[in-house]
């Protein structure tokens, strides 16, 4: 049996340009997007390419892993009509997102809180997955609920009945936000005719067993396990094999830390051009005592150019 491993959808850390590096690193078996928000009209062309530059590679990454776009909205007929959109450009699945536990989302009718509703989470995926050419997959990111878990059963219950391909479960409510533990337990993966993914929590080789153990998943996703272990797919993958594998260096890490912050420079307003590298060096300080003294040295620089002379200085000194 296969045990696929996905790499999470998270907002505002897991860009174009990650997707690119912990699918070159290996392990990965499938990318989301960060959400693409559909409020008053179906996304457009421009909009869809920019959360998801892999269309124009056949909807996946360079080294050839598919890529889902991730939809986040409440009106089934917009989200229906983007998803449309979507899979006239070649996207390789669709994904929808019922987890996203910001304030912001919540507030606007996005996200978690549509789970205290699973009325409304069925006609949002049944109107996307009717408006989908039968070869592209529906997947689902839901949590175990908003405040309680009371409405778990009846979400997943509409997951199956709209027609999902596949449901991925983050095990906390949304209350519960991101404090450990997560409740792999309460997935019950084995209970239901629909594949369920486990998420949330696993941050080394022994939790993914733990978590597979109790949730009865096959699959699991990844999301700031990896980012602070970048090859921790591979890892897991590896052991599995009965492989010999020996984990990422810093020596080795530091320059794709380097390409991405050249890529950065390019690719954002240059206020901005530096903060995804701070943001993914503060993670990379759970498994890389070297990343603390990198971060020490980057993190009131303004300037992403000094940024960057700063990080390959670092590379001189390792």
């Amino acid at each position: 049996m296969t045990h696929r491993i996905m790499l999470a959808p998270m907002e505002g850390v897991i860009d174009h340009s990650l997707r690119e590096i912990f699918s070159a690193i290996g392990g990965i078996d499938r990318c989301v997007t960060e959400f693409a928000r559909v409020t008053q009209h179906p996304l457009k062309r421009r909009q869809l390419l920019s959360i998801c530059p892999e269309l124009d590679q056949n909807g996946h990454t360079r080294c050839g892993t598919p890529v889902y776009l991730q939809l986040l909205g409440s009106n089934p007929a917009l989200m229906a009509a983007s998803a449309a959109r979507a899979a006239e450009l070649g996207v390789a699945g669709i994904d929808i997102n019922f987890g996203c536990p910001a304030k912001t989302v919540c507030n606007h009718q996005g996200g978690s809180i549509l789970l205290e509703q699973p009325s409304l989470v069925e006609s949002i995926i049944g109107a996307t997955r009717r408006a989908l050419p039968d070869h592209i997959p529906l997947s689902v990111k839901i949590r175990l609920g908003f405040n309680d878990d009371d409405k778990l059963d009846d979400n997943i219950q509409a997951a199956i009945n709209g027609g999902a391909n596949e449901l991925c479960i983050h095990a906390r409510t949304r209350k519960q936000g991101y404090t450990a533990p997560a409740y792999w337990q309460k997935i019950e993966a084995q209970r239901w005719p629909i594949n369920i993914i486990a998420n949330g929590e696993i941050w080394c080789s022994d939790d993914y067993h733990r978590c597979r153990q109790q949730s009865g998943s096959n699959d699991i996703m990844l999301g700031r396990g990896i980012i602070a272990r970048p090859d921790l797919a591979k890892i897991i993958k590896a052991e599995l094999a009965g492989e010999d594998y020996t984990a990422m260096t810093w020596q080795q890490l530091l320059p794709i830390i380097i390409a991405l912050q050249s890529d950065n420079i390019e690719r954002y307003p240059r206020k901005h051009a530096g903060n995804r590298i701070k943001q993914w060096l503060m993670y990379l300080q759970r498994n890389y005592p070297e990343a603390a003294e990198t971060f020490e040295a980057v993190k009131r620089l303004q300037d992403p150019t000094e940024l960057l002379k700063q990080l390959q200085q670092q590379l001189e000194n390792a």
